[in-house]
């Protein structure tokens, strides 16, 4: 599984349902979401600022996570935005691979 971060704002349609609702409430649908695509939902928190939450979650592939933040988004009531995150062991094969580069002008 690999892991993401979802951050992003409600607009005034999903503020209007998130003072219905309650925060609980929102957590349990975004679960749903997560586990309907065959993930987990580690974490979720309100925010001040320019995002209103933010998440992490497991999810098998890029596929089901962008299917996610697309279906969020498509709504109407969130602006969703995804972020791939990498363990340091991951960045340790990173590190190791060979890469051939010629930057721009060069």
């Amino acid at each position: 599984m690999s892991k993401y971060l979802f951050h992003g704002s409600y607009t005034e349609e999903g503020l209007k349902g998130l003072l219905k609702e309650g925060g609980s409430k929102r957590r349990e649908a975004t679960e749903q979401l997560v586990k309907s695509l065959g993930g987990t939902l580690e974490a979720y928190y309100f925010a001040f600022g320019d995002n209103d939450f933010y998440l992490i979650a497991d999810a098998p592939d890029n596929v089901s996570a962008s299917a996610g933040s697309l279906v969020a988004n498509a709504s109407g009531a969130v602006k969703v935005k995804t972020v791939v995150l990498l363990t340091p062991e991951e960045v340790d094969q990173v590190v190791k691979k060979t890469v051939e580069y010629r930057p721009p002008g060069q």
